[in-house]
């Protein structure tokens, strides 16, 4: 018998592919989902025009204490330009063309989802 998911992972996966829709019809390619290196995971790596797109994906239910991208805070953008730079350095194609780090933030229920895209966040 398989073991109920936990809320928090399962909010997190319906976040992650709320924000994988929004971006899709903003124009984005999926180029690979949820990769992960020694320093961490990148939720989404995507492409827009020729510019390689990390995006964090963060989930909150509601902004009573803060929204979900203030929750990237210095320790998580190391971690995330680390782990870019270890994709990177294994495609090499793709390293040449330009890059940037972007924040989709998704707050409320899968029923009422807003959406918020920080493009270019760090």
């Amino acid at each position: 018998m398989k073991a109920e998911q936990a809320r928090h992972l399962r909010q997190g996966l319906e976040a992650e592919q709320c924000a994988y829709a929004h971006l899709k019809r903003q124009g984005l390619r999926l180029i690979t989902r949820n990769y992960r290196t020694p320093f961490g995971e990148i939720d989404l790596i995507m492409e827009q025009s020729n510019t390689i797109v990390f995006v964090e994906v963060r989930y909150r239910r509601s902004k009573a204490f803060g929204t979900p991208a203030e929750t990237v805070g210095t320790r998580k953008q190391e971690k995330l330009r680390a782990s870019a730079g270890h994709y990177l350095q294994r495609n090499r194609k793709i390293s040449k063309k330009p890059c940037r780090f972007d924040i989709v933030a998704v707050t409320g229920t899968p029923d009422s989802n807003q959406v918020e895209w920080l493009q270019n966040a760090f």
